[in-house]
């Protein structure tokens, strides 16, 4: 008997890319709009009569630290400069909101609340710390007049500057808190998002080990293959096979739903089917994994399609459809039968019934999932296509790959899972490989 063997189950977990700015960007980003404030401040000033210049070198002076700023964000972002710098930027956005009050007016300056955005900057990084700094920052600012005015302010002046100073210290506490209690909250769900993705990992695992092993352990008269790729970690599809008294028994199955919850249920309804080994007839292994899986709690509906079948060492195939309708014979001239069935899921119906086939050497019986169906984009002549495919590829292994790679190459809506056995009588005297 040639090699017999069985495309291994492989799961794929599917992300979205989400564009994100890059954290070396990040300082150039919050620059840029600090610059731009500051710039159109000063052209503001300069070109509307109701606005003032008070000290127009200070001004530009500070427009030219902005956008020195910006600069600097620029070669960090690029990498030449370390990010550890970055509190340089919002220091030196302190200043230059400071000259640019100054050259406007002083106290009269209307331009004196973009400091906020240098504030928010800095109480937003972690660490009490940077409350200090932000504090200490709206200080020079507010005091940065005075460097270029040594005949000091006015009472109320002071008093109005230390109002201020209060109001972006409580800014900055504010802010940093926020900033703290959304950390938390990140790292915290970041631990969810982990514990949640091992436990998935662990299942897909189990389930992976639910899967029958190669088909060596079958009567020389079969080669069997199959694959499973899950549209998540674990998904609800399943398929089995094992040896019988007089031959083999297959089963293909799709639990309604995907996810942990549709992974359980099938292999409660795959261990209940193989514990059924002892039973000939496939329409009461069927009653016997519906008897498993009832539950008299009052929840939403759980179905699973199913297909299974035994099939005799004289090509004899009892088979029994609960829902599924994807089950087709392969004869070895190329036409295929459908194996067509009007029983309902287990989970719905409560009744099924056995159906015969008798199978030639060189037929292959090959089952799938709704979720191969959804490989073809035209959904109306999915089954025709999959009929197609099946008519010009002799082999049950090659079946199996061609749809498992198309499977593995693209973004899927459902799980996807193929097998394929084809009866041969001539190699049961052949030694085993």
């Amino acid at each position: 008997m040639s090699d017999q063997s069985t495309t291994g189950p492989r799961s794929r977990v599917l992300t979205r890319a989400i564009e994100r700015v890059p954290a070396k960007r990040v300082p150039f980003v919050k620059q840029s709009f600090i610059a731009l404030l500051i710039a159109l401040s000063a052209v503001l000033s300069v070109t509307t009569p109701w606005l003032m210049v008070t000290d127009a070198p200070v001004m530009w002076a500070g427009v030219v630290l902005a956008v020195a700023a910006l600069g600097f964000a620029e070669l960090i972002a690029r990498g030449h400069v370390s990010l550890r710098w970055e509190l340089l930027i919002p220091g030196s956005g302190f200043v230059a909101v400071g000259m640019l009050r100054h050259g406007t007016g002083d106290s009269r300056s209307v331009f004196l609340n973009i400091v906020i955005l240098a504030i928010v900057w800095m109480a937003s990084r972690p660490g009490r710390g940077h409350v200090v700094f932000a504090m200490i920052g709206s200080l020079v600012t507010l005091l940065m007049p005075f460097l270029f005015d040594p005949s000091g302010p006015p009472s109320s002046e002071v008093v109005r500057l230390a109002l201020s100073l209060m109001v972006y210290g409580t800014l900055a506490v504010a802010v940093n808190e926020l900033a703290r209690q959304a950390e938390l909250r990140l790292t915290l769900s970041q631990a969810r998002r982990r514990a949640v993705q091992g436990e998935l990992d662990r299942a897909a695992v189990v389930q992976q080990s639910l899967l029958p092993p190669d088909a060596s352990t079958l009567p020389a008269s079969f080669s069997v293959y199959g694959a499973c790729v899950p549209a998540r970690t674990v998904g609800g599809d399943f398929f089995d096979w094992y040896p019988t008294d007089d031959g083999i028994a297959i089963t293909l199955g799709d639990v309604m739903g995907k996810g942990v919850g549709a992974g359980m249920i099938a292999a409660a309804v795959r261990s209940v089917i193989r514990s059924s080994a002892d039973e000939p007839d496939p329409a009461a292994a069927l009653r016997r994994a519906s008897a498993g899986v009832e539950t008299g709690a009052d929840i939403e509906t759980q179905f699973t399609t199913c297909f299974h079948a035994r099939i005799g060492m004289d090509g004899v195939i009892h088979w029994a459809d609960a829902g599924h309708g994807l089950a087709v014979l392969r004869r070895a001239d190329g036409r295929v039968e459908r194996l067509r069935s009007l029983n309902l899921p287990i989970g719905i119906g409560s009744e099924w019934t056995t159906f015969t086939t008798q199978a030639q050497a060189g037929d292959t019986l090959i089952c799938v999932s709704d979720g191969v169906l959804d490989l073809y984009d035209d959904e109306l002549e999915a089954v025709n296509r999959f009929e197609d495919l099946v008519r010009r590829t002799p082999g049950a292994a090659e079946i199996v790959q061609s749809i498992a790679n198309t499977a593995g190459a693209e973004e899927r809506p459902d799980d996807v899972t193929v097998m394929a056995a084809t009866f041969e009588p001539a190699r049961t005297s052949q030694p085993r490989a």
